[in-house]
């Protein structure tokens, strides 16, 4: 197990782990919202909660963002090599943009269809775009094919850190767990 100054700290990682929590609740939505019938009250509530979990990831992104200019992540071992750390960056700054990404071009298809989007039914954000059907389909493309970007993001991630576990055994696999062992 790597040593605390090798880890993230406390913050970044219980973001780091909410934010894929986030991730597994908003997909699993996304994934039943085309199987629920049209005009009916369990499609909205999935609508619903789906924005508002994805208003959620937005929030929580950009707090992660922000802690992130803050405090610098632990540097990486020296054993890796140049085009894995180049990777490791690529991988970690495309999850920022498509953690991003994905909520902004939600609130835009919803924005510009002249929607308000509800955060869990507590407040509304209002439509702060005209309406523009081209720009709503526009978002929908993007985020459409967003879903993708973040399933080939997440599986890089997610199989570099078990590489690391299970074939490397080194550190890097530490680095953001929850808690020691």
């Amino acid at each position: 197990m790597p040593s605390e100054l090798a880890r993230y700290d406390a913050v970044a990682r219980g973001i780091h782990w909410l934010i894929a929590a986030l991730a597994l609740i908003i997909v699993s939505l996304g994934l039943a919202i085309p199987e629920a019938p049209r005009n009916t009250a369990s499609r909205d509530l999935l609508m619903l909660l789906h924005r508002s979990v994805g208003l959620l990831i937005l929030l929580v992104m950009l707090l992660r963002m922000v802690w992130r200019l803050r405090h610098r992540p632990p540097p990486l071992p020296p054993t890796m090599m140049r085009i894995e750390v180049a990777l490791a960056h690529a991988t970690h700054w495309g999850l920022y943009l498509i953690f991003l990404a994905m909520p902004l071009s939600g609130y835009v298809n919803a924005a510009a269809a002249g929607h308000s989007v509800s955060f869990f039914g507590l407040f509304s954000i209002p439509p702060l775009l005209p309406e523009n059907q081209k720009l709503s389909q526009f978002a929908v493309a993007v985020h459409l094919v967003g879903q993708f970007v973040v399933y080939g993001l997440v599986a890089a991630h997610v199989a570099a850190a078990l590489m690391h576990r299970l074939i490397r055994r080194d550190e890097v696999w530490g680095r953001m767990l929850p808690v020691r062992r």
